[in-house]
């Protein structure tokens, strides 16, 4: 696989996570509350009463990543996958940072759950980070 082509991936599978998390809490913030993740779990309810104000502000600001991370796959140059992947680990690092510090309310599958996908959001950031920085992107 070409490293172009991992990029886009890469990219492809953040920009649909943003882009979920970001229309569900910006249009809909009581329910992104209630059922985040969705299917029967619910991860955002266990840490605090609702707060429709940051719920709102947490859409917004992960359709304003996704929009980096589309212009990224879009032109796949070195400076906009740098951006997008240092943008990635800037709100996935401490994002999964908290999480493993603050537990309660998870069950063990939750919790498994949880930090895989946190931890595969932080992982792909870097990768990005890596690639961008290597010579294997256009410069452009």
């Amino acid at each position: 696989m070409t490293p172009q082509r991992w990029v886009r991936i890469a990219l492809a599978y953040l920009i649909i996570g943003t882009l979920q998390i970001g229309v569900w809490a910006l249009f809909a913030p009581q329910s992104f509350y209630d059922n985040f993740p969705g299917l029967g779990r619910a991860w955002v309810n266990i840490d605090g009463p609702f707060n429709e104000h940051l719920i709102r502000d947490v859409g917004a600001l992960n359709l304003a990543l996704a929009v980096l991370l589309v212009m990224a796959a879009v032109k796949l140059s070195k400076q906009l996958v740098m951006a997008a992947g240092l943008a990635t680990l800037a709100w996935g690092v401490p994002h999964a940072l908290y999480h493993l510090l603050n537990r309660d309310g998870f069950s063990g599958s939750d919790l498994a759950l949880s930090f895989a996908g946190l931890i595969l959001f932080a992982l792909l950031g870097g990768g990005l980070v890596g690639f961008a920085s290597s010579d294997r992107l256009a410069t452009t």
